[in-house]
């Protein structure tokens, strides 16, 4: 499971007692482009594994993320700095043993939701993104240049009659979520910053993005490869643009010229069943086959896609549009694989992402996605999917 550090709720005794043994976690502390050091890094691990002694040991199996300096994004000059920063960072890692990290190339925003307390028909409560909100956000609220052509009109005109009949406490509670800013961090935009960050974007495009990003892995793969460090990017969430900012990383063909860009096994994926999942032109158990050997890292959520499908909430992790055993299976048939070829490590950490908030959780404060009880009950419907799986190929 995911663990935000000290201040995380979420403790990891409840981590060890919901029955992981790898914990996913990172130095949030650490201002994005600065070089992760080893003494940090150990404190961390040193947190992470205090009561082995006495219970079910735990290991920091995962870093997520190791963010990439938005200078990288832009392209700037300035990038050779936070590539030499990036690169110490990994040898750090390694060198206390951690090997796979995660990372995504989203500009300015990580995964955006307009409603972070969706109230779903079973009393729980999840994460939701509802096109014509992002608009109200987008045309009202930040007010950008240039904003309406990126929109349909009947979104814009749907967008317009909600935002008349909005109180000022829910544009606020929509303005919070959508600047809610990165996981794990105490940081949140505010309008004129925002849309200062994406004012320097104004002249980045799709191609200049892909560009930056294969730029990115050539420089940054061979050291990975020279430490033993598998890089794992994670797909757009949502997969597609937004806010005039590009997504490069959202498709089948995203992902192939990604790997084709520095065609070694350490530039790797995080296969994400959610954020792939919201695009209907996306097969993921086609995508799962065909990658498979590529993927160092899973998230497994499920993503339902409403009546307008632009829009979409977090599912149960069995249900939704992502046709979950099909997933597991191909990755299960990989881990086999892998066992067959001698790998060291043949197995594929897994983490169950973006669990409802429910039961005695609906009265607790926690980041949004990352509640125990919703993450805990995703993660034995697919530990039981997965055994029964594995039993019977």
């Amino acid at each position: 499971m995911r663990w935000f550090g000290p201040k995380d709720p979420v403790s990891l005794m409840d981590i060890r007692q919901a029955g992981c043994t790898g914990v996913v976690t990172a130095l949030h502390h650490i201002p994005v482009g600065d070089v992760w050091p080893v003494k940090a890094i150990r404190e961390r691990m040193d947190l992470v594994e205090a009561d082995n002694a006495d219970y079910v040991p735990l290991r920091w199996e995962v870093v997520e993320s190791l963010p990439v300096h938005e200078d990288i994004k832009k392209g700037l000059p300035s990038r050779e700095i936070y590539f030499e920063n990036y690169r110490q960072s990994l040898r750090n890692l390694a060198q206390c043993g951690i090997k796979t990290v995660c990372y995504n190339f989203m500009p300015v925003l990580d995964w955006s939701r307009t409603d972070l307390n969706f109230a779903l028909p079973d009393g729980s409560r999840g994460l939701r993104f509802v096109l014509e909100d992002f608009a109200i956000f987008d045309l009202y609220l930040l007010r950008r240049p240039d904003a309406e052509p990126d929109y349909a009109d009947d979104v814009k005109d749907a967008a317009q009659r909600k935002f008349l009949s909005m109180s000022h406490e829910a544009l606020t509670t929509l303005k919070n979520n959508i600047l809610l800013g990165l996981p794990g961090s105490d940081e949140a935009f505010d309008l004129e910053t925002f849309q200062s960050l994406l004012n320097d974007y104004q002249h980045i495009g799709d191609q200049e993005l892909r560009k930056n990003l294969y730029y990115f892995i050539q420089a940054i793969g061979p050291t990975a490869r020279e430490v033993g460090v598998n890089l794992c990017i994670h797909p757009d969430d949502p997969p597609r643009p937004l806010l005039g900012l590009p997504r490069v990383v959202s498709t089948a063909a995203d992902l192939e010229q990604l790997m084709a860009a520095y065609d070694h096994p350490c530039n790797g994926i995080t296969f994400c069943t959610g954020s792939l999942g919201v695009r209907a032109d996306n097969d993921l158990p086609a995508m799962a086959q065909q990658f498979a050997s590529r993927v160092h890292f899973i998230h497994f959520r499920s993503t339902k896609r409403e009546k307008k499908p632009e829009n979409f909430h977090e599912a149960d992790h069995l249900s939704g549009d992502v046709d979950m055993y099909a997933v597991v299976r191909a990755f299960v048939q990989e881990e086999k694989r892998r066992i067959k070829a001698g790998y060291v490590n043949s197995s594929i950490p897994m983490r169950p992402d973006h669990g409802h908030q429910m039961l005695d959780d609906l009265h607790k404060t926690t980041y949004p996605g990352y509640s125990a009880i919703g993450r805990l009950r995703g993660l034995a419907e697919l530990r039981g999917l997965e055994a029964a799986i594995a039993r019977s190929i």
